[in-house]
């Protein structure tokens, strides 16, 4: 498949044979229901990338130690979502069949959809681990079932019950979050309880998904649907941490709108947690 050409992210070149991860870049956000302009996201975070740092001062680690390849932007047509879900699906199983781990860049977090689909098909064992200030449980938006307020129901009638654990959660309808409470594992309004997630997971793959409108709008501004009352980029951290080692099969991190942060702090912050989340799987 084509891609966009590009400024490598972090460093990462396009040495995809000898990679274990691999990143590429989702820009779509046909669905979105507020602030349309995640689908600028990727492209902020390949650019802006040039300015952090290639070591970890968190994980004592630094990505030039391990082998990452930059994919590129998927050349996604607007109008049509299935279209643009296939192609997301499709480039995922190319990286998942070949043995690699993919990290997709959003876009609004319908994207997570195709790329869980894909994964799940070689990992039927898959569990989700879910960051995110919003629920998007709902079976439908506005009459539509594909959209970025059903994405994990839709991923939910894939994998099935308490294979999603649920964290952060802070804006729903009610029945959206009874619905998740009797099917997923929710932890509303902080990040508490990832131990026990993870003790339950066991040895079972990971797929970790990141709203990044999970952080508070104090901290992060530059998402469409911004929530008030969220956590900080240091309880981020302390979460990351914990999955250092654990069995992560595939990521992304989604709902970057950078035109709506004209200071760019929120595409630091995502470039800053991409590396973060790669060294993380490669620990």
């Amino acid at each position: 498949m084509d891609i966009i050409p590009k400024i490598n992210i972090l460093g990462f070149d396009d040495l995809y044979k000898d990679s274990k991860i691999v990143v590429f870049g989702a820009p779509f956000d046909g669905t979105v229901s507020y602030r349309p302009g995640s689908r600028f996201g990727p492209s902020a975070i390949r650019n802006e990338s040039y300015g952090i740092e290639t070591y970890s001062p968190y994980q004592n680690a630094d990505l030039t130690e391990i082998k990452g390849c930059d994919a590129g932007d998927l050349p996604i047509p607007f109008g049509d979502t299935r279209i643009a879900l296939d192609m997301i699906k499709n480039f995922t199983q190319n990286i998942i069949n070949d043995g690699k781990i993919p990290i997709m860049l959003g876009g609004e977090h319908l994207t997570t959809l195709p790329a869980v689909e894909a994964v799940s098909e070689k990992y039927p064992d898959l569990c989700v681990i879910h960051l995110d200030a919003h629920t998007d449980v709902r079976e439908e938006y506005m009459g539509i079932a594909l959209s970025h307020a059903t994405v994990i129901r839709r991923i939910w009638e894939k994998l099935g019950d308490k294979r999603i654990w649920q964290f952060g959660i802070r804006s729903g309808e009610k029945y959206e979050f009874d619905w998740a409470k009797e099917h997923n594992t929710l932890a509303p309004f902080k990040l508490e309880g990832i131990e026990r997630a993870l003790a339950e997971i066991g040895s079972r793959p990971i797929y970790l998904t990141i709203d990044l409108d999970v952080l508070d709008p104090s901290v992060f501004p530059g998402t469409g649907t911004p929530e008030h009352g969220g956590i900080t980029f240091h309880e981020l951290m302390d979460f990351l941490l914990k999955l250092r080692g654990e069995n992560i099969v595939g990521a992304d991190l989604v709902e970057l709108a950078p035109n709506y942060d004209h200071s760019g702090i929120s595409t630091a912050a995502a470039c800053k947690l991409l590396r973060e989340v790669a060294l993380c799987i490669c620990a």
